[in-house]
């Protein structure tokens, strides 16, 4: 060994001193955590500054998620999950975090019911304002899911509008007591320690149950008699992004994933409320949306969904974004088969479809079948038609606002791709132009704008009335 190996071995072995054993064998650093609960399914993610190795274990009695996270120690952000869970959270009851060894840190999450749990990891990302570096996703989905469509029909039969029953919007359940949940005993730790009884290993492809339950057509619904055969209209109000994604930021910090979904909720109080006259009589109209609150929808599953109701129309909101604040100006897109209609439609799409980037897809479960048989279906009807409410939307916003382009633009959206109905995409104002932006958090703008896009609808159906069916139980 010659004298300059000893020196660096010295050095080496003084900066071991220095760090500590723990310091050099434990990399990752949780740099934050965050819980995200809806109806549908909670997630909760970790970031961390490199990717985390995880071993997932799931005890059904009672149901309890553990997660073993090696290589890393306890740290402030992590214990921060704690307090993170909402009282009101349907899937998470608690959660407990310990160092279960001195190299792994043990994650429990008590659950209110049965789920199918997805354990992944992401890899950094950065999409226009979103940057995420690596990320541990824990996805919850329901053993069980209702189907949205039997709902719609209950709400028709009784008389009840969903937007009657809607939570607010602004308000913030309190959090159990931190103290409570992280002074808990820890059976789920004595019950593998003493390995009396094996937990079951979770599947690192357990699928996601609304990603797996099968896409409910109009051919394979039961048309069961009824005394009340009232069709009704059904329209997908899809409001973009959500969740891990907040979509654009405005230059005061107004999110887009906040913003569409108020104009969403207002459009369905709206859309509940209105009945149409056709020749097929007068047709009352109910909303269903992708998403309700503040969680991530996949895009293709805001295909399904829609689909899964039969809807009618599907229309997706969002608000747009470019790379100097001097754009403005609403616009209204289409499928398109072939090329882009634009430059600019082009750009837009490849934006907009990266939401699954940043949202956090689990790519494990996705349908690649699914996906080619949306893209094949795709027909002209349907782009026709959706060519038609897109005219109707751009002439109704132009009275109230600027628009950015006077004609439908078309371009290969990935949420526009239902194959059985028409889908537009409306990107409502510019959020990165600070007057537009202030628009857009405005009630009075957000109300003229649900009230635009609600007379486009109403004018085009009264044009192009639905198909005569009946719909089980309507």
């Amino acid at each position: 060994m010659t004298a300059l190996d000893r020196r660096t071995l010295l050095k080496g072995g003084t900066l071991a001193l220095l760090l500590g054993s723990a310091d050099i064998a434990l990399g990752a650093t949780i740099l934050a955590v965050r819980v995200w609960p809806a109806a549908d399914y909670t997630r909760v993610t970790i970031e961390s500054d490199t990717a985390l190795k995880t071993v997932p274990l799931f005890v059904a009695n009672p149901p309890r998620l553990a997660v073993d996270i090696e290589g890393i120690e306890l740290n402030p952000a992590l214990r921060e999950l704690v307090g993170k869970v909402r009282s009101d959270d349907p899937y998470i009851t608690g959660v407990r975090v310990g160092q279960y060894t001195s190299t792994t840190v043990r994650l429990v999450l008590d659950l209110r019911q049965m789920v199918k749990p997805q354990v992944f990891n992401l890899s950094p990302v950065q999409a226009g304002n979103a940057r995420y570096q690596h990320r541990l996703v824990l996805d919850l989905y329901p053993t069980k899911v209702a189907d949205p469509l039997e709902a719609l029909i209950a709400d028709r039969l009784n008389g009840v509008s969903p937007a009657n029953n809607a939570p607010s919007m602004t308000a913030t359940p309190t959090p159990p007591p931190a103290s409570k949940l992280a002074t808990r005993p820890d059976p789920l730790a004595d019950l593998l320690a003493t390995q009396d009884r094996k937990p079951q290993a979770l599947s690192p492809t357990a699928p996601a149950s609304a990603a797996s339950a099968p896409i409910t057509t109009a051919a394979s619904v039961a048309m069961q008699p009824s005394s009340d055969s009232e069709r009704f209209i059904i329209v997908a109000l899809d409001p973009g992004h959500g969740g891990e994604d907040p979509g654009a930021i405005g230059p005061k910090g107004t999110k887009e994933k906040d913003v569409v979904l108020q104009i969403a909720h207002r459009m369905r109080e709206r859309i509940n409320n209105t009945v149409i006259k056709t020749k097929h009589g007068n047709l009352p109209m109910r909303a269903f949306l992708t998403r309700d609150a503040d969680f991530f929808v996949p895009l293709q599953m805001r295909v399904e969904k829609a689909r899964r109701v039969q809807a009618d129309l599907f229309v997706s909101i969002h608000a747009d974004a470019f790379l100097t604040p001097d754009a403005r100006g609403a616009s209204v897109f289409a499928l398109s088969q072939g090329a882009a209609s634009s430059a600019q439609a082009r750009w837009m799409a490849r934006q907009e479809n990266r939401a699954d980037l940043v949202g956090g897809l689990n790519i494990k479960t996705q349908d690649a079948t699914v996906q080619r048989a949306l893209l094949d279906m795709s027909t002209t009807a349907q782009i026709n038609d959706s060519l038609k409410l897109g005219s109707e939307m751009l002439g109704q916003i132009r009275r109230i606002g600027k628009l950015h382009k006077p004609h439908v633009e078309q371009a290969g959206f990935a949420v526009l791709k239902a194959p059985d109905i028409p889908s537009v995409l409306v990107e409502t104002a510019f959020i990165s132009n600070p007057e537009e932006e202030s628009r857009l958090v405005s009630e009075s703008y957000q109300n003229e704008l649900a009230n635009a896009l609600m007379k486009s609808i109403e004018r085009y159906f009264s044009r192009n009335p639905p198909l005569a069916r009946t719909r089980a139980n309507t």
